[in-house]
């Protein structure tokens, strides 16, 4: 297809594509879509060769939010029987996050439910961060905790945090059909915070909410203005208890055109594959790693998923390797430009691989609040999926295992 000839060479050479040329990806046929990930996977491997980063959450503070962003479990009116909990000690944090990189994982994010942290959460978070570092010499932190005020930023940084996520999740203009406690500006406001205190920028979307292939492609081309390191890619977990419960739109192949979609758009950028893989690409996941370089090991925020185990064997079957903590995520380029791992003093910021972490696991999304799926002018929604045609709610695990419990994580 020449149109696939042409993204692949504008994202060996990091150009942007054209609207149209990204809109026209997600409309590519089943029948052409492993051409699609054959393209985009030539891109993948051009910036991050057959690496995969892996991350671990911790949930430091479960529910009890007071913002109302209809796709989240831990949303205020929320009936979703999740943990609830409130904000871990630091060495129950710490404990946690050694089982995730005992795993393999090289960055451990840290979230917590709310609109944002007030100062004596970021001390809360400050000691936290000071715990994991402590025990775990190398391991990379990522702070998803809400939208920041002024100075909170740099004072995580000077903690020794690495990254901040804070998702766009949708487009702007669709923002306010699902949260309505905060706008898409403030979050936008918050991602910048983060990148002039010179942390790694992790921000990324959740599809599956009934946005349109506009919204998508508006909020994609958004994130690649923004330019943060990292763009974790989630995918609606309806949540029974939710607005959004119902909301089956995606299928396996859907995922995979999308994931495609954000490779071209964000050739040179750590794409991680995030919440919501193991519910909506199923088998399919280890073509997923052709397009993304970043995963979650074990569960999410309010959800578990595969094992741990499970996902160290679907990466080596696949022919991908873990990537070390010794190895700078990003390539060249981005790492000197300021991101993680990119600091000869040793100072802490932007991460020793400038890619990000941070939640985006859609149900908790990281960074609390936020979130969209309405429809987008002049385009039909995604054509919804009903479960006589497919929909795995039998795959939707609410975790009861890991922080905040007295069972052992998934790692």
């Amino acid at each position: 297809m020449d149109l696939l000839n042409t993204l692949v060479d504008k994202g060996l050479r990091r150009e942007l594509p054209t609207r149209d040329e990204a809109l026209a990806v997600l409309a590519t046929s089943d029948d052409e879509l492993l051409d699609v990930v054959a393209a985009a996977g030539k891109v993948r491997r051009q910036w991050f060769g057959r690496r995969v980063k892996l991350n671990y959450l911790v949930n430091l503070k479960s529910g009890l939010c007071p913002e109302d962003c209809s796709y989240c479990s831990q949303r205020l009116g929320s009936k979703a029987e999740i943990l609830k909990y409130t904000w871990l000690k630091p060495d129950e944090a710490q404990k946690a996050a050694a089982a995730g990189v005992a795993g393999g994982a090289k960055r451990v994010c840290l979230v917590a439910s709310g609109r944002g942290p007030t100062d004596r959460d970021v001390d809360r978070v400050s000691q936290t961060i000071e715990a994991i570092k402590g025990q775990n010499e190398g391991v990379e932190v990522c702070a998803c905790l809400g939208l920041l005020s002024e100075g909170q930023a740099d004072r995580l940084r000077s903690a020794g945090a690495d990254a901040y996520n804070h998702n766009l999740n949708t487009s702007e203009g669709t923002y306010g059909d699902i949260t309505t406690t905060h706008t898409y500006a403030d979050r936008v406001d918050t991602v910048q915070q983060a990148q002039a205190a010179g942390l790694s920028a992790c921000s990324g979307l959740i599809a599956g909410m009934g946005e349109t292939d506009a919204d998508l492609v508006d909020v994609v081309f958004s994130l690649r203005a923004l330019d943060p390191d990292s763009v974790p890619v989630n995918f609606l977990i309806p949540m029974e208890g939710t607005p959004l419960a119902k909301d089956w739109h995606l299928t396996p192949q859907r995922c995979l055109r999308i994931l495609a979609m954000v490779r071209f758009v964000c050739p040179d950028v750590e794409v991680r594959l995030a919440g919501g893989r193991e519910v909506h690409l199923r088998s399919m996941q280890p073509l997923a790693l052709n397009l993304v370089n970043s995963i979650f090991l074990g569960d999410y925020l309010t959800t578990e998923g595969q094992s741990g185990q499970t996902d160290l064997d679907m990466i080596a079957d696949a022919g991908f390797e873990v990537e070390g903590a010794d190895t700078t995520t990003l390539p060249g380029h981005r790492a000197a430009a300021g991101g993680c791992g990119s600091r000869e003093d040793g100072a802490p910021g932007a991460c020793g691989s400038h890619e990000d972490g941070a939640c985006g696991t859609h149900e908790g999304a990281c960074g609390p609040c936020g979130g969209s799926a309405g429809e987008g002018a002049g385009e039909a929604a995604a054509p919804s999926r009903s479960e006589s045609q497919g929909a795995r709610t039998d795959l939707v695990a609410v975790r009861r295992r890991g922080a905040g419990t007295d069972l052992a994580p998934n790692a």
